[in-house]
């Protein structure tokens, strides 16, 4: 099946979508209107659904029309911005004989993309945007990165992106109609189907195109430029998801963001351990379905290799040397991820900082925070002492303690009071000045000791937490780190004080 065919297929069902939809509305005011003209209960057992249905559809439909496509992410870069990278966008433009974009956007993405602003079913053209994600250009060669251009303008050059938007839209249309249909599940597994056949089709449409496009690359760049490129693209891709959710994700916490993103990612992509790591994500198999927009990454590399290879002269510098000055330019694009709150509301701090502060805000203060208040509470004390919570375990009145804690929110299990006892140590050890937790772009941070001696206090945690008479070697060993027996956390003695 072509391209072609399945694209035209794909408007196809996109119209059977709408005709459908107009048939039950016809539906639902034949039966009214019967109802109007000759009431009879049989009629009223389909008017009443069929009309609910009827309402949940146009509701549906109208709520997608609503839709704006809003503010466009990243930075805009114009010619006088970046003029190296704009000419090399224009020639590439001439060699896959296709018209450039009117904007180039760099955005904070692992990803390349084009759209075209359509009028007339893709008939007619009104805008075309290029997006280049920054760690692209952090990560791929010159030869590399005009590879990838040449895929995505390929994308205009086969009037891939004519195509895109109104499909784009009927797949949107589609998805909001099946979710506004909860109520009705007999018409909503109707749509259901309907939309699977609807993705199928144009998800192989999607696929095609891709690979339509891989052959402009190879034209531009090479085989192997395009080869490599892709294998880089899915190992940044997967140490990026890495750093959003391991280092990212502190984003906030203690009011803090981090003053340089990018040079964040570079360090980690920069460790040999993450390095390893990524490289055997990349070895994984991968998990392929039919409803995915883009072939796999072995199919991608199969088809490359049957492309004739086409002479070019090799450029193996960065592809930030593409930009008049890149660190301008990450400096714009970071700004572009937070949100003015975040920009005028959150500091911004070094990694190191952050990792510290953000670490102690996850893991400790919440712990110590509420051991000291369950021990108040237990021993009916005046103020929130963390050593009320020592004297609750030398008393051996554990159970209590526990109890308190879970009504401060914190979940049951075997070993509760160890494992919170263990953070709020930690705690003490960073409010004292004895332990930090330490930024590690290789795995995660790690709290350690002045000396580098790593803070490891979970079986010690256990055999307080379970043994009363270990109580006076707790208070011992944290008297001669300073912690004075009338120690209140910094933040609870705040909290007081403004009471």
């Amino acid at each position: 099946m072509t391209t072609a065919f399945r694209a035209v297929l794909a408007f196809g069902l996109l119209a059977g979508f709408y005709l459908l939809v107009g048939l039950i509305l016809a539906a639902a005011v034949f039966f009214d209107v019967l109802l109007l003209v000759d009431f009879h209960v049989n009629a009223l057992k389909l008017a009443v659904p069929l009309t609910l249905a009827a309402g949940a559809l146009v509701r549906a439909l109208i709520m997608v029309s609503r839709r704006k496509d809003g503010e466009q992410p990243g930075v805009l870069v114009t010619r006088e911005h970046e003029p190296a990278l704009w000419q090399v966008v224009e020639d590439l433009s001439q060699r896959v004989r296709t018209a450039p974009p009117d904007e180039i956007r760099l955005v904070p993405e692992v990803n390349a993309a084009v759209s075209e602003d359509t009028r007339f079913l893709g008939m007619k053209a009104t805008r075309r945007r290029m997006y280049i994600g920054l760690p692209l250009l952090q990560t791929l060669t010159v030869d590399e990165m005009r590879a990838v251009l040449g895929h995505e303008l390929g994308h205009y050059s086969g009037a891939h992106t004519r195509l895109g938007a109104p499909v784009y839209r009927g797949r949107v249309s589609l998805i909001a109609t099946v979710q506004g249909l909860g109520n009705h599940p007999f018409i909503q597994r109707l749509f259901a189907y309907y939309a699977k056949l609807y993705l199928l089709v144009s998800q192989g449409v999607s696929r095609r195109q891709e690979l339509e496009a891989d052959r402009f690359a190879v034209g531009i760049g090479g085989r192997q430029a395009m080869s490599e490129a892709l294998r880089k693209i899915h190992g940044t891709a997967a140490a990026w998801d890495i750093y959003a959710a391991g280092y990212l994700s502190m984003t906030g916490v203690g009011g803090n963001r981090p003053a340089a993103v990018f040079g964040g990612f570079h360090a980690l992509m920069s460790d040999p351990a993450r390095q390893a790591e990524v490289a055997k994500l990349g070895e994984q198999p991968e998990e392929t379905s039919l409803y995915d927009s883009h072939p796999s990454l072995s199919e991608r590399l199969a088809a490359i290799e049957l492309l004739p290879e086409p002479e070019h002269v090799p450029d193996p510098r960065s592809a930030l040397t593409m930009l008049r000055d890149a660190n301008v330019a990450v400096q714009a694009v970071e700004e572009s991820m937070w949100t003015p709150e975040a920009l005028t509301g959150l500091r911004p701090v070094t990694w190191e900082e952050l990792i510290s502060q953000g670490m102690y805000a996850a893991r400790n203060a919440e712990a110590l925070n509420d051991l000291a208040l369950a021990g108040q509470r237990v021993l009916g004390a005046t103020r929130p002492y963390l050593d009320a919570a020592f004297e609750v375990i030398a008393r051996d009145r554990r159970p209590e303690l526990e109890e308190k804690l879970l009504e401060l929110g914190w979940k049951p299990s075997e070993t509760l009071l160890a494992g919170v006892l263990g953070q709020a140590l930690e705690a003490v050890l960073i409010q004292h000045g004895q332990a930090r937790w330490t930024l590690s772009w290789a795995g995660p941070a790690r709290l350690l000791f002045d000396d580098g001696e790593e803070v490891a206090l979970s079986e010690y945690a256990a055999q307080v937490a379970g043994d009363p008479s270990a109580v006076p070697g707790l208070r011992k060993w944290l008297g001669d780190l300073g912690m004075r027996h009338d120690y209140v956390p910094a933040t609870l003695e705040q909290a007081e004080a403004a009471v």
